[in-house]
C-alpha cells in the first residue's frame, strides 16, 4: 500500500504525539531513536498492507494494533531506563526503574515490596547512626510492648534498654536487607527487560508493554 497525502499526514501525527511523549522522560536523543524505530515498523507494516478495504481503514487498523502513541512511548521509555539499571546497577537507575515500572507496566505489587525493602534496610543503618548521638532516644523499648528502634520523643519515665552493641547488630542488618533488596531489584528488572525484548520480537506490533 502506497500512502496518500492524508494518510502521510495521520503517520506524521501519531509520530509527533509520540515524540513528545518520550521526550518528556528519555530526552530528545533516545526520543529521536525510538520513533525513527517506529516510523519503520508501521512503514514495513504499509509496505505489507493491501490497503482493504481502503487506506483510512487499513492504516488505522495498523496503529490500533501498535497501540496509542502514549501507552508505545511508556513501553520504549521503561525499556530504556531499565536497560541503564540493568547494565550499570546503580542505585539512582534501579529507583527510577523501579517508580516508573509501578506507575506504567502493572509492576505495582512487586515495586511496593521492594521500595519497603530498602526502607527497612535504610531504617536500620540510620537507627545505628542515631544511637550514639541520641543514646536515650534509640535502643529496645518495654511499655505496653516490645519495641525496637528510635522514638523522638522519648516516653516520660522510660529508657531504652540495650546499649552500644545495636549499632553494629542494626548497621549489619540494615546492610543485609539493602543488598539483598537490590539484589533482588536487580534480578527483577532484568527478567522484565528480557520478557520486554522478547515480546517485541514476536510476530505482529509488540512494542506496547509486555
Amino acid at each position: 500500500m502506497t500512502l496518500s497525502e492524508a494518510g502521510e499526514s495521520r503517520v506524521r501525527g501519531y509520530l509527533y504525539i509520540l515524540d513528545r511523549s518520550l521526550r518528556a522522560s528519555v530526552g530528545a536523543g533516545l526520543a529521536a531513536d525510538a520513533v525513527r524505530e517506529v516510523e519503520s515498523h508501521i512503514r514495513e507494516r504499509v509496505a505489507e498492507s493491501p490497503g482493504q478495504p481502503n487506506e483510512r481503514e487499513a492504516l488505522e487498523g495498523i496503529l490500533t494494533r501498535l497501540g496509542p502513541p502514549g501507552t508505545v512511548a511508556r513501553a520504549y521509555s521503561l525499556e530504556m531506563i531499565m536497560d541503564e539499571a540493568a547494565i550499570g546497577g546503580r542505585f539512582v537507575a534501579v529507583m527510577r526503574s523501579l517508580f516508573h515500572a509501578a506507575a506504567t507496566s502493572g509492576g505495582f505489587l512487586t515495586a511496593f515490596l521492594l521500595f519497603t525493602g530498602y526502607a527497612m534496610g535504610a531504617s536500620g543503618i540510620v537507627i545505628a547512626v542515631l544511637k550514639p548521638i541520641f543514646p536515650q532516644n534509640v535502643g529496645l523499648w518495654i511499655d505496653g510492648g516490645i519495641k525496637l528502634g528510635a522514638r523522638f520523643p522519648a516516653p516520660a519515665g522510660v529508657e531504652p534498654l540495650g546499649g552500644f552493641w545495636i549499632i553494629p547488630i542494626f548497621m549489619v542488618m540494615g546492610l543485609a536487607i539493602l543488598i539483598a533488596t537490590h539484589r533482588f531489584a536487580r534480578s527483577w528488572i532484568d527478567g522484565r527487560r528480557e520478557r520486554m525484548r522478547a515480546a517485541r520480537q514476536q510476530p505482529g506490533d509488540p512494542l506496547t508493554p509486555a
